[in-house]
C-alpha cells in the first residue's frame, strides 16, 4: 500500500496541474460543446494510459464517456460527471488558484466535481505504472447532465449498474466521510390559472393567480417534516404581467427531499393532490421523483466496511455518513447494487462562490 501513497505523493504537482486544466475547461450542463471539451480531455488522457474509451453521442447535452480498464470477468462501476452548475465566463473572475501554502484549490467546479475526475484518471494511471491488475474490470461512466438530474444518462447508468458487483461514486466528500445513503430528490412545477382584469376599474372581476400561489406556497412549505427527514422548498416563483393587471398566471418550481421510497410515494401524491383555495383558480402540478431515495442497506454497509479496512491500512480514518443531496449513486443503490459515494476530492461549498478543495 505504501507504493500507492508514494506514487501519488510523487505526482502531486502533476495532479494539481490536471485539476487546474479541468477547472479552466468550463462545462455548464446546458453548453454541449463546452462539456464535450472536458470529454475530449478525459478521452485523450484515458486513452494515453491504455484504457478503452467509448463516446456516447447526445443531442441535448454533451456526450457521455464510458472508459474500461482491466481484464476481470466481472466489473465494478465508477461514476462521475463532467458538467458543473457554473455559467461560461465564471473562470474570468474566479480562475483556478492554489493557496500560498499549497493546501487548498479554488475555482468553479474544483470540488464538484473536477477533483473526482482527476482521482479517476490517476487511479488508472497508477494501476498501469505499478503493474497492478484489479480483480474486476473497472468501468468508468462520465456523464454530461448530472447537475440537471441526469435525464439522458440515467438509462446508461442503470444499464451498467445491473452488470456491476458494486458502484463507486467519485462525488466529493465534505469532511472526508464516505456516503452510505442519500435522500431521494423530487422536482415539480406548479402552474396556476386565474383571470386577468384591470386592477383599478375591474378589480372584483379578476382572479389573482399570484394570490392563489401564495396560499399554495404556504401549504407546500408546511409539508416539511424534519422528524421524517422530509423537506419541501419552493425555490423559484413568477407570475403576473403588469402591476395594474390582476395576474392571470403564476408559476412555481418545487424541490422535494425524502429518506425512503414509501415517504416519496406519499409526498408525490400529496403534492399532486393539492386543490385550489380559491375555487375560481386552476392549479396544475407536474413532476415527481427524479432520483429515488438511496436507503442504507446491509450490502452497502459491507462495502463500506471493506473500504474502511483498506483505508485503515493506508492510515486513513474513514467513517460513514448520509446526505440530503442526491447523486447518480441514488440510481445504482435503488437497483440493489452495493454503492459507496464520497470517493472524490475532499473540500466544501459546492455550488457556492467559496467552493474549495483540499490538496
Amino acid at each position: 500500500m505504501n507504493r500507492l501513497l508514494d506514487y501519488f505523493s510523487a505526482r502531486q504537482e502533476e495532479m494539481v496541474q490536471t485539476l487546474g486544466d479541468l477547472v479552466m475547461l468550463e462545462s455548464p450542463s446546458s453548453e454541449r460543446e463546452a462539456v464535450n471539451n472536458v470529454g475530449d480531455y478525459l478521452a485523450e488522457a484515458f486513452a494515453a494510459v491504455g484504457a478503452a474509451v467509448e463516446r456516447l453521442p447526445q443531442d441535448a447535452f454533451g456526450d457521455h464517456l464510458r472508459v474500461e480498464w482491466g481484464q476481470g470477468k466481472e466489473q465494478v462501476l465508477l461514476l462521475g460527471h463532467m458538467d458543473t452548475v457554473w455559467p461560461l465566463g465564471e473562470v474570468e473572475s474566479r480562475p483556478f488558484q492554489v493557496s500560498a501554502d499549497g493546501k487548498r484549490a479554488t475555482g468553479p467546479g474544483v470540488f464538484d466535481m473536477k477533483g473526482g475526475l482527476v482521482i479517476g484518471l490517476y487511479t488508472v494511471q497508477a494501476l498501469r505504472d505499478l503493474g497492478l491488475e484489479p480483480a474486476h474490470r473497472l468501468v468508468f461512466f462520465f456523464n454530461s447532465d448530472e447537475e440537471v438530474g441526469s435525464p439522458s444518462s440515467r438509462p446508461f447508468i442503470e444499464q451498467e449498474a445491473r452488470r456491476s458487483r458494486a458502484s463507486l461514486i467519485l462525488e466529493p466528500s465534505r469532511d472526508g466521510a464516505l456516503v452510505v445513503w442519500r435522500k431521494g430528490v423530487g422536482r415539480f412545477e406548479m402552474e396556476i390559472h386565474g383571470k386577468a382584469s384591470h386592477s383599478g376599474a375591474a378589480h372584483q372581476q379578476g382572479v389573482s393567480a399570484v394570490a392563489e400561489l401564495a396560499h399554495q406556497i404556504l401549504r407546500l412549505e408546511g409539508m416539511t417534516d424534519y422528524e421524517r427527514g422530509t423537506t419541501v422548498n419552493v425555490g423559484v416563483i413568477s407570475g403576473g404581467s403588469k402591476v395594474n393587471v390582476r395576474p392571470a398566471m403564476a408559476w412555481a418550481e418545487i424541490d422535494l427531499r425524502v429518506t425512503n421510497a414509501q415517504e416519496g410515494e406519499r409526498m408525490v401524491q400529496a403534492i399532486h393532490n393539492l386543490q385550489p383555495v380559491d375555487p375560481r383558480t386552476t392549479v396544475i402540478v407536474s413532476g415527481g421523483l427524479n432520483r429515488p431515495p438511496w436507503e442504507e442497506s446491509p450490502a452497502g454497509r459491507e462495502l463500506f466496511e471493506r473500504v474502511r479496512r483498506l483505508g485503515a491500512s493506508l492510515g486513513l480514518d474513514l467513517w460513514p455518513s448520509g446526505s440530503g443531496g442526491g447523486s447518480d449513486g441514488n440510481f445504482t443503490a435503488a437497483l440493489g447494487v452495493p454503492t459507496l459515494d464520497g470517493l472524490g476530492i475532499v473540500g466544501n461549498d459546492a455550488h457556492a462562490l467559496t467552493e474549495w478543495a483540499d490538496l
